[in-house]
């Protein structure tokens, strides 16, 4: 299963769950994990929710979704045409 460097729980497989992020190939969606958290759960309870899960699990999701947030602001040049 494919992982993206630095995130090792993160992973892809086409197989599961339309190859969307996955946590460590189950079939629980990165982005499950910040909904649940944008929905006020703390790690305590997403586990206790998901025994399957671990707590690092979802400090690794959180990790992944503001790596992919990162924003970078180029300012263009002016065209020369």
């Amino acid at each position: 299963m494919p992982s993206v460097p630095g995130f090792d729980r993160i992973t892809f497989d086409p197989n599961v769950m339309g190859g969307r992020a996955c946590i460590r190939g189950m079939r629980i969606t990165v982005s499950l994990i910040l909904n649940l958290v944008a929905n006020g759960m703390s790690i305590e309870e997403i586990v206790e929710a998901y025994p399957d899960l671990e707590p690092e699990d979802v400090r690794q999701a959180l990790r992944y979704a503001a790596w992919l947030a990162e924003e970078s602001i180029h300012a263009l040049e002016p065209s020369t045409v």
